[in-house]
């Protein structure tokens, strides 16, 4: 360093030195600033939005004005009392939120039996056949005797066949549940097969409303209790042993009232049920009574429903084989070549099936051939007895 160096004024005689630009604050400091503020943005748009179920779906039904009577709460163990019964096209209001864009859509559900003169209420049954409960509509038969079981019958396809010529029964059950195979299931199988459908899916009306049209009869599952429950669970409103007459009676009607259309009701489970003479006698005559089939798939030996059958005027069907309880193309054709044998014997036969690919698949083949082999399918209420109209 030269000695007049420590004199010499500062910032003058030495070599000017570049200046460093940098940022006003730390790049991590900058990066927590713009976070805040686009949650601060986020929270203040959830506070002011027209969405305060922040997308989650939702529904809202009319309450009753101020100071009308709120309906009786039932105490444990017993059984809700009746509502009023709504008036033709009633029904509550729900609002439909879409998640993503919170868009809100009012729609009316629950609707009575139509206006008078209409001839199909919204439900698809017949106004006439119609009982208003407070689970909603379910199966009568209507004030000319008319039977549900007679109405949505179909007749059995044209055929050269003779009367004489010997009748096979088809049920493919467990429908409803997937929309695909229930999909396949109607566009597949020819009419005559019946359809049985559980009362839990989605868009059960939808999809028993599409069967119908294709010309298919229709079932009502009604799951029971059967030997090993809880451990193997029917369903929801499953009528019990362990329930009351009328607790039962009550499941029945919530569980009829699922859809409408159908020509009877089919067991689903209900190996303890159906062998329970003090729980199954009080459900199979209110059956009887309102016109419809009670179809037996034949899986439990102890079912008193054949029993119960001929002493009360029900109509009545059992299955006399599983077509797929091996579910296999091979084992499939050999019951149905099976099926035909114990209709040549006996005149009619009956089948019934799980809902699965393959069996939809090869009942479908068997049925093309089926009249050229000398049967005519025939949906169940050709094949069932028919109990005395009341």
């Amino acid at each position: 360093m030269a000695a007049d160096d420590l004199s010499a004024p500062l910032g003058q005689g030495g070599p000017r030195q570049r200046r460093r630009w940098t940022l006003p604050v730390a790049p991590a400091k900058a990066a927590a600033t713009v976070l805040g503020l686009f949650l601060t943005i986020f929270v203040a748009w959830a506070v002011v939005g027209n969405d305060p179920l922040g997308g989650e779906p939702g529904a809202s039904v009319p309450l009753p004005p101020p100071g009308a009577a709120e309906p009786a709460r039932a105490g444990a163990g017993q059984l809700p009392a009746p509502a009023a019964a709504p008036a033709a096209n009633s029904g509550a209001v729900v609002t439909i939120i879409d998640g993503a864009t919170g868009k809100r859509q009012d729609v009316q559900i629950g609707a009575g039996a139509g206006a008078a003169g209409d001839d199909v209420a919204p439900s698809g049954g017949d106004p006439k056949l119609l009982e208003v409960t407070r689970h909603g509509l379910i199966p009568k038969v209507a004030a000319d005797g008319t039977r549900p079981m007679d109405a949505y019958a179909r007749a059995a396809p044209p055929s050269a066949l003779g009367a004489g010529a010997p009748r096979i029964a088809i049920v493919m059950s467990g429908l409803g549940v997937g929309a695909r195979i229930t999909a396949e299931a109607v566009a597949k199988l020819p009419g005559a097969v019946t359809l049985a459908f559980m009362p839990y899916g989605d868009d059960v009306v939808g999809l028993v409303g599409k069967a119908r049209a294709a010309g298919h009869e229709v079932l009502l599952h009604l799951p029971m209790e059967p030997i090993d429950f809880p451990d193997n669970d029917p369903g929801p409103q499953a009528l019990l042993t362990s329930l009351t007459a009328e607790q039962n009676t009550d499941r029945l009607y919530w569980l009829m009232s699922r859809f409408q259309g159908y020509v009877g009701v089919a067991s689903y489970m209900g190996s303890r049920f159906s062998a329970n003479e003090a729980s199954f006698a009080p459900v199979l005559k209110d059956i009887a009574r309102r016109g419809l089939i009670y179809f037996d798939d034949g899986s439990s030996s102890r079912s008193l429903a054949a029993q119960f059958a001929g002493a009360n005027s029900l109509s009545f069907a059992r299955a006399d084989l599983a077509i797929d309880a091996v579910p296999t193309p091979a084992e499939i054709a050999r019951a149905l070549g099976k099926l035909e044998s114990i209709a040549r014997a006996n005149g009619v036969a009956i089948g019934v099936a799980s809902a699965l690919p393959v069996t939809i698949d090869r009942v479908a083949q068997w049925a093309r051939t089926a009249e050229g082999r000398g049967f005519l399918l025939v949906p169940i209420s050709g094949a069932a007895s028919r109990g005395k109209s009341s």
